[in-house]
């Protein structure tokens, strides 16, 4: 059996759980047209800690860690079952990789995990952990750190790194308007980073904010873009990728979705299935 491929996506901001626009009805698609796993590892900048944790829950709790949002955001969840055997696994993995990793039983799923998941598997039905983030550390570290993961593809566990492509909620805070006009400057971000990506020149990706064009204004911090390079590391082939470009929201947050590995589905493929 082939790795299961790796997945970045775009979750935006916590009203995609309502606002699905063309991003949720993509999400959708992209879950059925990957091999349904047994287990899902999602990692989320919005769980950021000094060293690797990894939610032991049996059971999964739906985190709203937003403030003054609609009243229904609140009443969302996600009742996935948890995989504390998955959690110990993978923290076992890292700790032989020499990083200082610990399951965490008081954790859940925060809105960067089960947003997204609530697309992708809306039934809520496939056991899942949450990993946290190193926000402090280079895009090297997280590209390392997904290598060392790539064994758990091979064992049906699907890699679901969260974040978006591109995140400046300063521009999204001084003028919030769900369908506003796409900021210029992100399409020269999108084509440099996208370029640089479909030839897995790590160079210049580990050295982004140096040579993308506008990389600070499209990040003012990277925490939200890091767990590309996650899913990246853990693909078993990531020259072997596909692009799904849903466009922005409030003008400044890409939506874009990839799928890295030998078994990423097509384009083609998932676009169908979105119709």
């Amino acid at each position: 059996m082939s790795a299961l491929p790796t997945l970045f996506v775009s979750h935006g901001s916590p009203l995609l759980a309502v606002e699905p626009g063309r991003t949720g009805p993509l999400l959708t698609a992209l879950g059925r047209a990957v091999p349904r796993p047994r287990e899902i590892l999602v990692i989320s900048p919005h769980w950021s800690t000094p060293a690797p944790r990894v939610g032991s829950l049996a059971q999964q709790r739906t985190i709203h860690d937003f403030g003054s949002f609609p009243r229904e955001l609140y009443a969302l969840g996600y009742p996935a079952p948890g995989a504390p055997a998955l959690a110990a696994r993978t923290a076992q993995l890292l700790r032989d990789a020499g990083l200082p990793a610990v399951t965490d039983d008081q954790w859940g799923l925060d809105h960067g995990a089960w947003v997204p998941l609530s697309y992708l598997y809306p039934d809520a039905d496939i056991p899942v952990t949450q990993l946290s983030l190193q926000r402090h550390m280079r895009p090297e570290y997280q590209y390392r750190l997904g290598q060392t993961l790539a064994q758990l593809a091979n064992e049906d566990v699907l890699i679901v790194a969260s974040g978006s492509f591109t995140h400046n909620l300063h521009e999204v805070f001084r003028a919030p308007s769900e369908d506003r006009a796409e900021a210029p400057y992100l399409a020269e971000f999108v084509a440099w980073f996208t370029e640089h990506l479909a030839k897995m020149d790590l160079d210049a990706l580990f050295d982004y904010r140096a040579r993308a064009p506008h990389a600070e204004r499209a990040h003012p911090t990277d925490e939200h873009l890091l767990p590309i390079y996650v899913a990246m590391g853990a693909a078993d082939n990531a020259l072997s990728q596909t692009h799904f470009d849903t466009g922005s929201t409030y003008g400044a947050l890409r939506m874009d979705a990839f799928a890295f590995g030998s078994a990423a589905p097509s384009l083609a493929h998932v676009s169908r299935l979105a119709q």
